[in-house]
């Protein structure tokens, strides 16, 4: 079983796909020839040419309109949009047509449109190339929206967001799409442990959406985290010799209630974790959750570590990235609470 970087899983599921399925194809900005700014497409031009490997102009809302036409008609469009914060252009697409499309038309007509995009910091991006939008499409009824947070886990959710007949935003936090991080982590005192670049079987598989994963079990504190932060949480709890439970959300909506609920129940305590700002961050909705459903076993208030409630700064990067010190502070808060 091959090793890969979650880019190199990413190409691998719509490989796996467009050769499997003559109905999907991927389009976007510099998809095609050159292989997508990341490189999430390289080879899928030269592999299945330029009818199914579409380049694009500079309009998104041009290219998702497109992609909507194309479901409507029978194919499974994968659209790439270069970056999380260009995703706005595109969003009366999305929210008025797109997720609405359905419903609109009594069940006659959907759209199986897979959005692509990465998401986060870590990168020095600024303000603009930085952006983790991830709360404001799970406000919006007839979307998924899914965030991985390693390769297998990447592979096997893009197979299933192409898959389903309903539209899948489907977020990429680019800050680990690479390979190991560079020294820049250590500057800021960052050692993050097990960094996901690991085994991932080559064909054809699925990781069901709607499903979290315990990455970790524990007992003292429940950990809720998703893309990058699931390997921020790891490292702090690791650094702080902790006992707590940490859970990968994987699928943002529809929400693995159960899994949730069932770990802080066991433990009393839990912790929320995004690199989103924190005003209307979707672990708003994660806390009014666990709130609602585990009320009573709570032992001490719910914890957030969220980035801050400004524009992404180019400068202080890490100072806005949500950090280990920071989580393991929220974790000894709970934890002194009875």
């Amino acid at each position: 079983m091959p090793a890969m970087n979650m880019i190199q899983a990413l190409n691998s599921a719509m490989d796996v796909l467009m050769e499997r399925d003559p109905a999907v194809l991927v389009m976007g900005e510099d998809v095609g020839y050159f292989g997508g700014v990341f490189r999430c497409t390289e080879g899928l031009y030269e592999k299945y040419g330029a009818h199914r490997a579409l380049d694009m102009p500079i309009a998104e809302g041009g290219i998702v309109a497109t992609a909507i036409g194309m479901g409507v008609n029978g194919l499974r469009p994968v659209v790439e949009i270069q970056f999380a914060d260009y995703i706005y252009p595109a969003f009366d697409q999305i929210v008025s047509e797109l997720a609405r499309l359905r419903h609109r038309s009594g069940g006659e007509y959907s759209a199986p449109v897979t959005i692509r995009t990465p998401c986060g910091g870590g990168i020095r991006g600024g303000q603009t190339h930085s952006q983790s939008p991830e709360g404001v499409f799970t406000h919006v009824c007839g979307l998924k929206t899914v965030m991985p947070s390693n390769p297998y886990d990447a592979k096997g959710l893009l197979i299933s967001a192409i898959e389903d007949d309903d539209p899948v935003i489907f977020f990429e936090p680019k800050r680990i799409y690479n390979g190991p991080f560079d020294g820049d982590h250590h500057k800021a005192g960052q050692p993050w442990a097990n960094y996901p670049q690991g085994e991932v079987p080559e064909g054809y598989y699925k990781v069901p959406l709607g499903k979290a994963a315990v990455v970790r079990p524990g007992s003292d504190v429940t950990i809720l985290a998703y893309g990058t932060m699931v390997h921020v949480a790891a490292a702090a709890i690791e650094t702080a010799g902790i006992d707590a439970e940490l859970i990968d959300l994987r699928t943002l909506l529809p929400l693995d209630t159960e899994t949730i609920a069932e770990s802080v129940q066991k433990t009393g305590r839990c912790v929320v974790i995004h690199e989103a700002t924190r005003t209307s961050g979707f672990g708003a909705e994660l806390v009014a959750e666990v709130q609602e459903s585990c009320f009573w076993h709570l032992k001490a208030p719910i914890e957030r570590v969220t980035g801050w409630d400004t524009p992404y700064p180019h400068a202080f990067e890490w100072e806005y990235f949500p950090s280990q010190e920071r989580i393991i502070d929220a974790i000894q808060r709970t934890l002194e609470t009875d």
